[in-house]
């Protein structure tokens, strides 16, 4: 496990265990650390388009549209002819996210999903493959016959994105694929909403059943809510899930709104805080807010400008752990922002994936806080069930710089890792 920061080695490899020459590549719940994400595997498709041409195909502009496999298939061959096709990617919410997870902490991870049994060069699985870090552990996908997904991205003149989705057979994720030692052995497991809107198709009950083994095995939960458009359209069946499962929630200001009803971000996270325990919201411009709840007791206040918006003084308190609210005696609900890293990049590529990033770090801190935890079982760190290791402050941090390396480059996942980021004084707390 690689931390989210500059550590003293001591605190967390012990050094006088000794290693094994030939580390295995598949995880084993026993030893490893490791998150476990559930997706519908989908291969992006990066186009530029006119207007013309999405009326041309009857294509809704800036929504995200599930097509029949025939017409994805006619829309493909006309931007082949058209030679407006400018990247294949792997992608997938979830995908990007476990992805991006495993190149921030050198680490594993699982992929839960389903993958042609048969793959051909230049295939959706071949593409798949090749954009995936080998950290990620592919040996519980379940084999179909036909391709994964394919979503086409198509961008028009006025960089508005509208998406095309052609499931194929991404949706054909059967309950029995669902690995329960796995995910009991997680330091937390990841999901999108996309699979509650699959009505009918065998992912939606595969979502059920891991949600419910990892609640049951006490492994936080992590929901990426997808579009506004999935949000509006299946609100009702979204918060009941998160109110049954939920932990952590993953949005933007318009799903945050669509689910919510509050436009401000402040104050649908706090609306959001009644049924799960901790709230992101990437916003665009404004940067992104995590807030959560932690322990009346071990509140700690922040050094930084004390800012007033919606709610007075919000950050007051950003410097305190984040903790699930029912490890709480008195619960006290904190609110953390960040205003986009280096004022955000000066030319944005592509904002696809952003939000995945930012998600990447909040759960390698949360992986990270489990590892310390197995090893260093005494330290102070873990007085109380923290959720994760570092304070909401610390979290904001570390979410927008890699929110920022995405936006930097044309592609969803990292390919790299970050140089290691700073810690300031007020983490020197949490180490005595």
């Amino acid at each position: 496990m690689k931390f989210p920061g500059l550590r003293k080695i001591k605190h967390y490899f012990p050094v006088s265990q000794p290693k094994p020459q030939l580390p295995s590549l598949d995880v084993r719940p026993a030893l490893d650390t490791y998150i476990v994400g559930l997706d519908q595997t989908i291969v992006d498709v990066v186009a530029s388009v006119s207007d013309e041409f999405l009326a041309k195909y009857d294509i809704p502009k800036g929504l995200s549209n599930l097509v029949e496999h025939d017409k994805a298939n006619r829309i493909y061959h006309e931007l082949v002819v058209n030679n407006a096709i400018s990247d294949h990617f792997a992608g997938g919410t979830i995908g990007n996210t476990i992805h991006n997870y495993s190149v921030l902490a050198d680490d594993k991870s699982v992929l839960l999903g389903v993958m042609s049994a048969n793959i051909a060069l230049g295939s959706p699985a071949y593409h798949y493959v090749c954009h995936t870090s080998s950290k990620v552990d592919m040996n519980h996908l379940q084999g179909v016959a036909g391709d994964i997904g394919r979503g086409i991205t198509m961008i028009t003149p006025d960089g508005e994105r509208t998406f095309v989705i052609d499931p194929s057979d991404m949706d054909q994720l059967a309950p029995d694929y669902i690995p329960t030692p796995i995910i009991a052995g997680a330091a937390a497991f990841v999901v999108s909403a996309y699979p509650l809107r699959a009505t009918g198709q065998p992912i939606q009950q595969a979502m059920l059943k891991a949600l419910a083994d990892a609640k049951a095995h006490q492994v936080p939960v992590v929901m990426s809510l997808g579009t506004r458009h999935l949000v509006e359209e299946n609100r009702a069946q979204i918060l009941q899930t998160i109110h049954d499962y939920v932990n952590v929630l993953a949005m933007n200001e318009q799903e945050a709104e669509a689910l919510t009803g509050f436009r401000d971000p402040l104050l649908a996270a706090e609306a959001a805080l009644e049924i799960t325990d901790m709230v992101l919201i990437t916003a665009g411009a404004e940067g992104l807010y995590l807030c959560g709840y932690t322990d009346e007791r071990t509140k700690r206040e922040s050094s930084n400008p004390i800012k007033s918006a919606s709610l007075a003084d919000f950050n007051r308190f950003e410097f305190s752990r984040p903790m699930l609210r029912r490890h709480c005696q008195q619960p006290l609900k904190v609110y953390s922002h960040i205003d986009p890293y280096l004022g955000g990049p000066e030319r944005i590529k592509n904002t696809n994936g952003a939000g995945d990033g930012a998600l990447s770090a909040i759960l390698h801190d949360m992986a990270a806080n489990s590892y310390h935890k197995q090893v260093q079982p005494l330290s102070s760190k873990h007085e109380l069930p923290y959720l994760a290791y570092s304070s909401f402050a610390q979290l904001c941090k570390y979410a927008n710089r890699v929110s920022y390396e995405i936006l930097v480059q044309n592609a969803p996942r990292l390919s790299k890792g970050l140089p290691e980021r700073e810690d300031s004084l007020e983490e020197a707390y949490w180490e005595r």
